[in-house]
C-alpha cells in the first residue's frame, strides 16, 4: 500500500473539503441555478472517487513481509549453515587479554586497561590493539601476531608464547569492539556493539527493531571490510536460502542497509501528496464549465 489509511483519509478529507470551497465559488460566479449546482455537486463528486479509485489501484501489488515465506512448515530440515565459522582477528581489533599465573605480580603486568573510550561515537573499552600488520604489543614479550587467528587460535598461541617468561599462564581473550551498523528503512538505526562475538542478520535486524513495512526484504544490502578491501552483497530475507548464506552470519564492522521501496518514495514526495489536490481542482473547473454550456 502507498499510505496508511490514516494518510489516506487525510488526503481524501483535504481533497473533499478543498473541492466543496471550490464547486461553492464558482456556482456563484457563474450565478448557476440550484438544480444545475446539484448537478454540479453530484459530477464532480462522482469523479474525485473515481480518482481516489485509481490513484489507490495504481500504488502497486501487495509487498510480501515474511520472512523465509518459502520455508515448508511441515517438514523438519537439519543443515549446517554456511558461514558460522568464529570470527578471526583482524587489524585495528581491540582485545581484552588477561593473562592469570601463579604470581600476582605478573598478573597485574598482563592486566588490560579496562577504561572506556569513546570512538566514533561509540563506546568500547580500550585493550590491545591489533595495528595494521596484525600485531599486538604484549608486555614481557613484544610483538605478537594474532591476525587471522580465531580467539581460541590465539588464546593457545599466547600461553605457548607466555611459557618462555612465566610458569602455567592462562590466557582468555575477547573482543571489545566487535560491533554492526544497520541503517535505513528499520525502526531504530543505530550501531551495535556484540558482546558474544557472534551475531546473524536476523538477530541485528532485531536489535534494529526490525524493518519498517517500506523495507526491501528481498534485497537486503550488506557491507563488509576485510583487510582494506570492501566488498557488497545482496540477501534475499524472503527465501529460506538465507540460511544457507555465507553472509547470514556477520563479521566485525560489517553495515547492513535496508533499501526503502517505492512506496517511501512515493510517500514522502510533495508533489505526490499535493497531487489529488491538483486533480480534483482541475475536474472541478472542467465539471463545472461543461455543467453551465450545456444547461
Amino acid at each position: 500500500m502507498c499510505a496508511t489509511d490514516c494518510e489516506k483519509y487525510t488526503t481524501a478529507k483535504q481533497s473533499a473539503v478543498y473541492l466543496d470551497n471550490l464547486i461553492f465559488k464558482l456556482v456563484i460566479l457563474f450565478k448557476a441555478s440550484p438544480l444545475v449546482a446539484c448537478r454540479i455537486i453530484m459530477n464532480t463528486k462522482l469523479t474525485l472517487l473515481l480518482l481516489l479509485v485509481i490513484f489507490s489501484s495504481g500504488c502497486g501489488g501487495r509487498r510480501n513481509l515474511v520472512y523465509m515465506s518459502d520455508l515448508d512448515l511441515n517438514s523438519t530440515k537439519w543443515k549446517t549453515v554456511a558461514g558460522s565459522e568464529d570470527p578471526v582477528i583482524m587489524g585495528n581489533d581491540v582485545l581484552a587479554i588477561n593473562v592469570n599465573t601463579s604470581s600476582p605480580e605478573t598478573n597485574l603486568t598482563f592486566a588490560s586497561a579496562t577504561s572506556v573510550d569513546i570512538v566514533g561515537g561509540v563506546y568500547e573499552k580500550s585493550g590491545y590493539r591489533v595495528d595494521a600488520d596484525g600485531n599486538v604489543n604484549f608486555p614481557m614479550i613484544g610483538k605478537v601476531k594474532l591476525e587471522g587467528l580465531t580467539i581460541n587460535q590465539a588464546q593457545a598461541y599466547l600461553e605457548e608464547e607466555l611459557l618462555t617468561v612465566t610458569k602455567h599462564p592462562i590466557v582468555n581473550i575477547r573482543f571489545t569492539n566487535f560491533r554492526v551498523t544497520v541503517i535505513g528503512e528499520v525502526n531504530h538505526p543505530s550501531t551495535f556493539t556484540v558482546t558474544n562475538e557472534k551475531i546473524n542478520i536476523l538477530e541485528a535486524l532485531g536489535l534494529a527493531g526490525d524493518m519498517t513495512p517500506y523495507g526491501k526484504r528481498e534485497n537486503v544490502l550488506l557491507i563488509r571490510e576485510v583487510n582494506s578491501v570492501r566488498s557488497m552483497a545482496r540477501i534475499n530475507l524472503n527465501s529460506q536460502d538465507v540460511l544457507n548464506s555465507p553472509y547470514f552470519y556477520l563479521k566485525q564492522n560489517d553495515v547492513v542497509y535496508v533499501e526503502p521501496d517505492k512506496a517511501k518514495s512515493y510517500e514522502v514526495s510533495k508533489g505526490n501528496k499535493l497531487m489529488p489536490l491538483v486533480v480534483a481542482g482541475i475536474s472541478a473547473i472542467a465539471i463545472v464549465a461543461a455543467t453551465l454550456i450545456t444547461r
